[in-house]
């Protein structure tokens, strides 16, 4: 397609390719995870302070190690085709006029905050040291943001604008698809789907695991398909919300947050909820891990600059 100047009122459409009303949490998003490259092409770059992997294990929350199911899919080529995916997304939405300039002030705020955000995310998934992270603003009134595997960030108008969301409510919005990334959750997903259909010893047929053109194909379509469990949304919500609270952003966003989704969801349901379990025990959940990551926001250095605040 050809490409088209931004335009604040186009809304984007995506292809048939692009199955777009089944990614509420496109990440990869079960294991511990970078911004590289220039700002001007819409990635970031982080590092980790020396020891700080260790330090973020002693402290916060606690969602168990990673997933026997992670193991059955090979990680490099879920993240590749989430790549890949994430691509087609993006050179649609720019041929339609609605990926935002990287000088728009919504891109800005949400790049400098997960600048912020990704060092205290790393410690949770070692790879994601190497992923090449980048964050776009896509024009639709979707409620809705996403991180496929590998990293890659879209938020979509509708969702900053329709919520007015506070700095905090976006990182902890950013934090929880993060989240699944770095958590691995669509790997989890394809393994345990591969494994209870026709048992592990058939997976790498299944995936095509001998020919890598093939593999990313069979990857990127599941990727488009698959939906997260109520226990994969609740280890999002609580990884999230301690990588939020580690780089000063108030964790009690999570509660005003999932408030607003819920005001938000008693006209037509937002296309967020359609894969993320809303409701009361998901806000009862957070206030009870409250005080597991408090402790860190409030030692936490504050972040230098706020979008919210005039």
């Amino acid at each position: 397609m050809t490409p088209r100047p931004y335009d604040p009122q186009a809304e984007f459409q995506p292809g048939e390719d692009l199955q777009l009303h089944r990614w509420g949490c496109r990440c990869a998003l079960h294991g511990r995870r970078l911004f590289t490259g220039a700002l001007a092409a819409g990635t970031l770059a982080a590092t980790l302070p020396a020891g700080a992997a260790e330090q973020a294990q002693r402290e916060g929350v606690d969602v168990g190690g990673e997933s026997w199911a992670t193991r059955l899919v090979p990680a490099e080529q879920v993240e590749a085709a989430g790549v890949q995916e994430y691509g087609k997304l993006i050179a649609q939405a720019r041929a339609q006029g609605a990926l935002a300039p990287d000088n728009h002030p919504q891109v800005i705020r949400l790049r400098a905050i997960a600048r912020a955000l990704i060092p205290n995310a790393m410690p949770w998934n070692a790879r994601s040291r190497q992923w090449p992270w980048e964050v776009n603003l896509i024009g639709s009134k979707q409620i809705n943001a996403f991180c496929m595997p590998g990293g890659k960030i879209a938020f979509f108008t509708g969702i900053l604008d329709q919520l007015k969301l506070t700095d905090d409510e976006v990182a902890m919005v950013m934090g929880h698809e993060a989240a699944h990334a770095l958590r691995e959750h669509a790997r989890e997903r394809m393994g345990k789907t591969a494994a209870t259909r026709l048992g592990a010893g058939l997976i790498s047929s299944i995936l095509g695991l001998g020919n890598t053109g093939d593999t990313l194909l069979n990857i990127g379509s599941q990727l488009l398909t698959l939906r997260f469990s109520r226990e994969d949304e609740s280890e999002a919500d609580l990884v999230g919300m301690e990588i939020a609270a580690r780089t000063g952003y108030d964790p009690r966003a999570g509660v005003s947050l999932w408030q607003k989704m819920g005001q938000a969801s008693k006209g037509a349901p937002p296309q967020f909820l359609s894969t993320h379990p809303s409701g009361s025990s998901r806000i009862q959940d957070i206030q009870a891990n409250l005080p597991r990551v408090m402790p860190l926001y409030e030692r936490a250095a504050k972040p230098a600059r706020r979008f919210d605040r005039g």
